[in-house]
């Protein structure tokens, strides 16, 4: 980099002739260095200040609203305006009281988007599966905080949390709420920092809070037993696939299939949509509906509406006579968000590093953080306990003798000097002495001896057995599983989402309204995929493809078919022809492991196309090994869309050969040697992750180069390949034999 340019700054100077020294001097600069100066603060601030929740469950916006909340009395008591709220909270969260009372709007038990809402309100408060349904300005509408809320403010005010000044030092706020429960999981949150996301669905509450102290009981609780699956607010149903929710669970990330709940209403011949994902808007379905039957994708509709009123959300879907209705939703939740997943990612900050956590890691932490809160909260008690078990060790004492107290008291002259001279007479501190002083005429009677002696003895009980909690961890986490027993029993409520488990009859294709008509499929090195119909290919021209990209699978087939591409990461998507648009030979074409949403990293190696799963694969590896797998294998009942483990990875896969029945290969190795095979000599394998049988045999430093179709004419004399035992080493091409077809193979 060329050396920094010297710059002398005087901007004090004044101008000379009207010009202003050192203006317009290029000064370089690491750009490196300058984005992160200037940008890197912004970015943690809107990690650790903004965007991301902490394991209370709370971002900082909603912690001030509901804290400010709080401290105006709004526990308990009538609602007040909702500019009240607004203008009060604006002394701890000073961006504007727009921001605020969206915040506030979002937490309301009539914006409908959480399980258990913190905000009771009154008014128009919108609702979240509506884009157009606008809440009211705040000085129309009136809250004050859920009775739940009494839960995360429970002992707040006994040191279980830390304090810090707001943003101009007048006032103090919490760092977390002390909730009782694990609120993080119960309500749903979402977050979108600088670099990083935070995307967590809701749950069951009573659930929660049983899986939480069964956790606590055992660590090694299966919580997939007390914790089946999320529960949204907006209802609808969860299409439930145990893999990926064992994902979600594991590792915090996964998506999840929701579906909307509808009925069939036959005297009126039309569908009623009740409940939709948490992901989507009644306008955005009914949008994309009326595009669909205007495009004539979808026939059988007659008219939709919007009916949601007083009763909830309602979407009416009239039908043309004789329209089957479960056949119709079947269709519409493939082309429309009635059917919509929800992308999970449990990012958390935990001691101000944002985690991503699996359900079972997020438990643990909270429950490590509400263990300090008990322990906290004990040690506060502790404290004041001991210090009033101080006050009335100094009165009994005093007690023993009031009239020794009385005399001094009458007989000291100033009344500064009653205080030392009853600590002189008794031997007690001024705090105790203190105290003494204060004591009421009317309370120098045997009652109120009799029961201050009584109330040392139940304190020295009372401080022993608090004690006793802070020696013991046994102690504090069964009060935390008390606590969770009382706030589920209290505030739980029936799942609202259901479950699907069985998702066969709803996934079935319907094959004969899908239009099937011949199409030439391909699929180049890259991963990209055409559907083009054989007039198009007839009149376009050539083909287009990315630089150094090549075309190595082009099949002609039927549009209705299935296509399986394995990919390096031992898997197998399945899709439709379908699915995919026809398209020129002009166009790239798309992108397979974006358009069937593959991992990281992930790329399809080999297309096969089939309608009838006949025939077999031959999957060949490194080691020299092949593995002859039935296509009916990876045949399913359910419409599922990923398989793992579809082929062997014990040893790197090599070429996949794809025949509708037993004919003779060509087996490559990379020192040059052939073999000639016929498939009919390995026996199939049912299992799809066999590691198949040694065919090739490889001298040190080769390995299996590739598997491809035997043409006849290829070797002049195809005995000099064959073998009739395996392992076989193979034998080098001679000059004779067809060089064309060899550089083929």
């Amino acid at each position: 980099m060329a050396k920094k340019k010297k710059t002398t700054k005087s901007p004090k100077l004044p101008a000379v002739n009207g010009v202003i020294e050192g203006a317009g001097e290029v000064v370089e600069q690491h750009i490196v260095s300058t984005i992160q100066d200037n940008y890197m603060p912004y970015a943690m601030s809107v990690i650790l200040s903004r965007a991301i929740p902490e394991i209370d469950g709370f971002k900082p916006s909603h912690r001030k609203l509901l804290y400010t909340m709080y401290k105006m009395g709004l526990l308990t008591g009538a609602r007040t305006k909702s500019a009240n709220i607004v203008g009060a909270t604006m002394k701890l969260n000073p961006h504007g009281d727009a921001a605020i009372y969206d915040t506030m709007v979002r937490l309301s038990r009539g914006y409908e988007a959480l399980l258990h809402p913190y905000v009771d309100s009154k008014g128009n408060f919108g609702k979240f599966y509506s884009r157009d349904m606008a809440w009211a300005a705040s000085r129309y509408t009136e809250a004050k905080l859920d009775k739940l809320c009494s839960e995360l403010f429970k002992d707040i005010d006994k040191d279980t949390v830390d304090f810090v000044d707001n943003y101009d030092n007048t006032m103090k706020e919490p760092t977390l709420l002390p909730a009782t429960f694990p609120s993080v999981l119960v309500n749903a949150n979402t977050g979108i920092a600088v670099g990083m996301a935070s995307n967590i669905c809701s749950f069951s509450l009573k659930e929660v809070c049983e899986t939480t102290a069964a956790l606590i009981r055992d660590p090694d609780h299966d919580i997939m037993s007390t914790l089946p699956a999320p529960d949204f607010s907006g209802g609808a149903t969860i299409v439930y696939d145990e893999e990926v929710m064992k994902k979600v669970y594991d590792t915090g990330r996964g998506s999840i299939k929701l579906r909307s709940t509808y009925e069939y209403d036959k005297s009126a011949n039309c569908i009623d949509i009740l409940s939709i994902p948490n992901t989507t808007t009644s306008e955005q379905i009914i949008d994309k509906v009326i595009d669909l039957v205007k495009a004539g994708k979808v026939k059988e509709i007659s008219d939709i509406r919007d009916e949601t009123g007083l009763e909830g959300l309602k979407i009416t879907i009239d039908l043309k006579r004789g329209v089957d209705p479960d056949k119709l939703m079947r269709k519409l939740f493939k082309m429309t968000t009635l059917e919509d997943s929800y992308a999970c990612n449990f990012n958390v900050l935990i001691g101000g590093v944002p985690m991503v956590l699996g359900v079972k890691q997020l438990l643990n932490e909270w429950i490590a953080f509400r263990i300090e809160c008990v322990r906290r909260r004990t040690y506060f008690d502790l404290n004041k306990k001991k210090e009033k078990l101080h006050l009335l060790k100094g009165l009994e004492k005093i007690l023993l003798d009031i009239d020794k107290a009385i005399k001094i008291v009458r007989e000291t002259e100033e009344e500064s000097e009653v205080v030392p001279n009853l600590m002189i007479g008794f031997g007690i501190d001024e705090v105790q002495a203190e105290y003494v002083a204060e004591i009421k005429l009317r309370h120098l009677n045997r009652e109120y001896i009799v029961k201050r002696l009584q109330d040392v003895e139940d304190l020295e009980a009372e401080i022993a057995d608090l004690e006793a909690i802070l020696s013991s961890k046994s102690r504090v986490k069964t009060i935390i599983v008390r606590e969770l027993k009382e706030v589920g029993e209290k505030y739980g409520q029936p799942r609202k989402s259901l479950i699907l488990y069985n998702d066969e009859a709803s996934d079935e294709e319907e094959d004969e309204e899908i239009p099937d008509y011949p199409v030439n499929l391909f699929f180049t090195q890259d991963g990209y995929f055409k559907k083009i119909t054989p007039l198009s290919l007839r009149m376009g021209g050539e083909q287009k493809l990315k630089d150094g990209d090549k075309i190595v699978e082009a099949i002609e087939f039927t549009n209705n078919c299935d296509i399986l591409f394995f990919t390096n990461k031992c898997q197998c998507y399945k899709a439709k022809a379908y699915e995919f648009a026809d398209t020129k030979a002009s166009v790239l074409g798309e992108y397979i492991p974006a358009k069937l949403h593959m991992e990281e990293g992930e790329t399809a190696v080999k297309m096969v196309v089939t309608k009838d799963y006949k025939g077999f694969l031959l999957f060949g590896f490194e080691n020299g090994k092949i593995a002859k797998v039935p296509l009916e294998s990876f045949a399913t009942k359910t419409n599922r869309k990923k398989l793992t483990k579809a082929y062997s990875d014990k040893s790197p896969l090599v070429d996949i050969a794809f025949s509708s029945e037993d004919k003779e290969f060509v087996i490559s190795s990379s020192s040059g040697r052939m073999l000639l095979i016929h498939s009919g000599l390995l026996n199939l394998k049912t299992s799809r992750s066999t590691q198949g049988v040694a065919v090739l045999k490889l001298k040190k430093g080769h390995r299996l180069f590739s598997i491809k179709e035997y043409v006849e004419g290829t070797f002049s004399k195809p005995s000099r390949y064959r073998t009739r035992n395996l392992p076989a080493l193979g034998a080098l091409p001679s000059p004779d034999d067809n060089s064309e077809q060899l550089s083929i193979i």
